[in-house]
């Protein structure tokens, strides 16, 4: 035989070997129903057109349809109740020693406070109006002022409320030192609890609570990164990289049929891996995507996926994913 010959049959085999190990046909999805992820929980709706870092996205609020604000305990309450599995929470540290918990970087956009979140104690911002500058009309009106005062919770209380729902909390800075005091916080829970949590945000803080609490998934942009790029290049053997290890794993639902063994053997190997394979909104370059927010997103997803779904339209998306 000559050697052109077996080296056609030899790559022949090699590529039926590679087919093999990531099919899913031999390991199709479980089934049961996806794990849904609520960015921001319910919470008030804004056009999000041409959003930059700095902008106030209370100030251009769409007209409202529920009385919830993000970031607090009746609104993690409601959207447990809506169908959430998970609910995404923001994090600042105070300079009395405590975690607050609330979106912005600042207080000027949703409260009637001023500077910098973390530059203040947890009681000073126990007192503010956490749904003070919500208009939809333009500043005509604030159908949220005077209805906030004090909501918003510590990370202990929200904790301590939901012990035994699904967490995601993300980590607002790039301050290692935050992730220090986070995981200092975090590592007195139960094993259970930490179990029930994810963890999100800046490379460094991120890497801080990995390396301090080994019960806890984590997730950060730099290690999605590496996660993703490592498994298209070498996932094919059935190994999964390390970065892809105790991680939630969001995964652009129009990259994912492009990733090996997609979708019963990558979403088995990540779970194998201690990790859950989130499915989020289409990539379209120039930075990550969104959720799966609309009913041609839901429509994309595998038949029998129970892996997570990360949305930003809670009801509506728990809507569809019953009828599915």
């Amino acid at each position: 035989m000559k050697t052109a010959a077996r080296a056609a049959i030899g790559f022949a085999v090699f590529c039926g070997l590679v087919f093999l190990n990531n099919t899913s046909l031999f390991t199709p999805l479980a089934g049961g129903k996806p794990v849904l992820l609520a960015h921001r929980g319910l919470a008030q709706q804004f056009d999000n057109k041409d959003l930059r870092n700095d902008t106030c996205t209370a100030a251009r609020m769409l007209p409202p349809t529920h009385p919830y604000l993000e970031n607090t305990l009746a609104s993690m309450r409601a959207s447990f109740a809506a169908g959430a599995d998970w609910v995404e929470l923001d994090v600042h540290p105070t300079i009395d020693g405590h975690f607050a918990v609330f979106h912005d970087w600042t207080l000027d956009c949703r409260t009637e406070g001023k500077g910098v979140t973390r530059e203040h104690s947890l009681a000073a911002l126990k007192q503010l109006d956490v749904g003070y500058g919500y208009t939809a009309d333009g500043g005509k009106t604030f159908p949220f002022r005077g209805k906030g005062v004090g909501l918003m919770p510590s990370l202990d209380e929200v904790l301590a409320a939901f012990p035994a729902q699904g967490l995601v909390i993300n980590v607002k800075s790039r301050d290692p030192n935050e992730g220090v005091l986070l995981a200092a916080v975090l590592a007195r829970l139960a094993p259970q609890q930490l179990g029930r949590l994810i963890v999100y945000g800046g490379d460094e803080p991120v890497a801080q609570v990995r390396a301090r609490v080994a019960g806890v998934r984590t997730a950060s942009r730099s290690s999605l990164k590496s996660c993703l790029f490592r498994y298209v290049a070498y996932g094919w053997t059935g190994i999964v990289p390390a970065a892809c290890e105790r991680s939630a794993v969001l995964v652009p639902i129009n990259v994912a049929p492009w990733l090996w063994g997609w979708p019963g053997r990558f979403q088995a190997r990540m779970q194998a891996a201690g990790s859950m394979a989130v499915l989020i909104g289409p990539y379209h370059g120039g930075g990550f995507s969104t959720g799966i927010d609309s009913a041609e997103d839901v429509a994309r997803l595998p038949p029998g996926w129970s892996g997570g779904v990360w949305t930003n339209e809670l009801e509506a998306v728990a809507a569809l994913l019953k009828k599915k």
